[in-house]
């Protein structure tokens, strides 16, 4: 299985980079010969592109969702995406969007996508740190990812080399 993990935000809008972070945390954890690790400041249909070829996607990224706490975390699918107001562009669609057309395309697109979402507070200030309450939370977001997705040392999808 092809596994892509990718982390999406701006990294100099606070807390927006959030999802960058937080991959290049996991990709310090994990033996990535087995999971691309990449990052994006992009979104809909730009995604695409990135997605391509891969069986798996995690993709990981900011929120904000009225009366929750700072650096909680969500793990959400593409339903939950569907009415997705914020958009780049009036001429840009979500990512749910974006997958059904590449789908209809013929585009070889990942068979499961999963999207951990991560509560922020500050989303707007020119500042390349996360917000303390949220960046206090990217080592125990990276674990809970790692450990949701079995990306763990005990577990490798390659088998270890037999000494002769």
């Amino acid at each position: 299985m092809k596994t892509l993990l990718l982390g999406l935000g701006n990294p100099i809008l606070r807390d927006d980079g959030v999802g960058i972070k937080v991959a290049r945390e996991v990709d310090r954890r994990v033996d990535s010969s087995w999971i691309e690790v990449t990052e994006a400041c992009t979104a809909g249909l730009d995604l695409l592109e990135l997605i391509q070829g891969y069986t798996k996607v995690v993709l990981i990224d900011s929120i904000q969702v009225k009366g929750r706490r700072p650096g909680e975390i969500f793990l959400l699918d593409l339903n939950d995406l569907k009415t997705t107001i914020r958009l780049t562009s009036p001429h840009d669609v979500n990512l749910a969007t974006a997958m059904e057309l590449g789908r209809k395309l013929g585009l070889p697109l990942p068979q499961e996508i999963k999207i951990y979402a991560i509560q922020v507070e500050d989303m707007f200030t020119f500042d390349e740190d996360c917000s303390p309450t949220v960046k206090r939370a990217i080592s125990e977001i990276a674990e809970k990812i790692i450990q949701e997705e079995g990306w763990g040392e005990e577990r490798s999808p390659e088998p270890m080399p037999v000494a002769e």
